[in-house]
């Protein structure tokens, strides 16, 4: 309550509003939280960020990079970086993930909205340039998919992986990275997906990207594609990568030129995703006390088990995946 009143205090500085007109905007997994509130007929959002737990200055980076580079983002009004306070123009109520829940996944709906935001991506990948944002390098990449031992087998399964099981994870994991670090490096947003894009005007409105990095070209697609909180059925996700991967090229954007093997890559990126998801959620749950996030768990490992079953190198990681889930495979003979 006390920050609370900080923030309204800040904020009539500017805008005198009632502190009970300050509404919550949405549920985020961070620190930070988001109230929407009126002035003059005109909706607004200020985000409060505890400073001993979350850092404003990414976010007012980005949010200036990504619109400098066409992407609609909200814009930043007013900021105290010194209480951890922004205020900023409002994108809206509508999710993509509640514009899908509302209107259905037809072909129309779908090939709509994710065109729009795959086209936003590729402006933004455009816009790339080197030495801007930091690298999703190895150690960063390696840290993330450490959270999935850490949180999800011991915390969550509370199952203790022998040394041998862990070299064999280690060993697929540092294929998964060595594929990663080649690819084309572009801007990436890191959770460009349902829960992040505002169904707005200009589609889409683009939240939560003060966590952007340089790396992986594939890795925005996998979280718009292979979405924590939606499904697409394969063929109707397969046609929206090819449709990327065909817009993207003719952009300039320097991907592979035989989308077989940007599939691929499209496919090993979401693993290292996925492996990172898992864990996130767990930790949610286990440190935080958030439980909402458990519900997309069983999607996001159906991911991870259908992608290493349909390759041969990440074979090993398909047979760990199922042990540790309860689900290995048992050959029985009949004589």
């Amino acid at each position: 309550m006390q920050r609370l009143q900080a923030l309204h205090a800040w904020l009539c500085k500017t805008h005198p509003v009632s502190l009970d007109a300050l509404k919550p905007a949405s549920v985020d997994a961070s620190f930070r939280r988001y109230f929407r509130f009126f002035h003059e007929g005109q909706s607004w959002i200020v985000m409060d960020a505890p400073p001993d737990k979350e850092d404003c200055e990414p976010f007012l980076a980005v949010a200036r990079l990504f619109g400098e580079a066409g992407v609609h983002v909200p814009k930043v009004l007013a900021h105290d970086l010194h209480q951890g306070f922004i205020l900023m123009s409002d994108l809206g109520k509508v999710t993509y993930l509640e514009a899908l829940k509302t209107a259905g996944q037809d072909a129309e709906t779908v090939g709509t909205l994710y065109g729009e935001a795959l086209t936003a991506l590729i402006q933004l990948q455009k816009s790339s340039r080197p030495g801007v944002l930091p690298p999703y390098d190895d150690t960063l990449l390696r840290r993330e998919v450490g959270l999935f031992p850490e949180w999800y087998l011991r915390q969550h399964l509370q199952l203790h992986p022998s040394s041998g099981e862990m070299e064999r994870f280690h060993s697929c994991v540092d294929l998964l990275i060595a594929n990663h670090l080649k690819e084309p490096q572009v801007y990436v947003h890191r959770d460009y997906h349902s829960r992040n894009l505002m169904y707005s005007d200009p589609n889409p409105g683009v939240l939560d990207f003060q966590d952007a990095v340089m790396g992986p070209v594939t890795y925005d697609c996998v979280s718009l594609l292979k979405d924590a909180y939606v499904t697409f059925d394969e063929a109707v996700m397969i046609d929206l990568l090819a449709r990327y991967w065909e817009q993207a090229r003719r952009a300039g954007i320097p991907l592979n030129a035989d989308f077989g093997a940007f599939y691929r890559d499209f496919e090993w990126m979401g693993v290292q995703r996925h492996l990172k998801v898992m864990g996130i959620f767990a930790r949610l749950f286990h440190r935080d006390g958030k439980s909402g996030y458990l519900n997309d768990m069983p999607r996001v490992m159906a991911y991870l088990q259908g992608t290493c079953r349909r390759y041969r190198e990440l074979q090993p990681l398909a047979l760990l995946l199922d042990r540790w889930t309860g689900q290995e495979q048992k050959t029985g003979y009949t004589f």
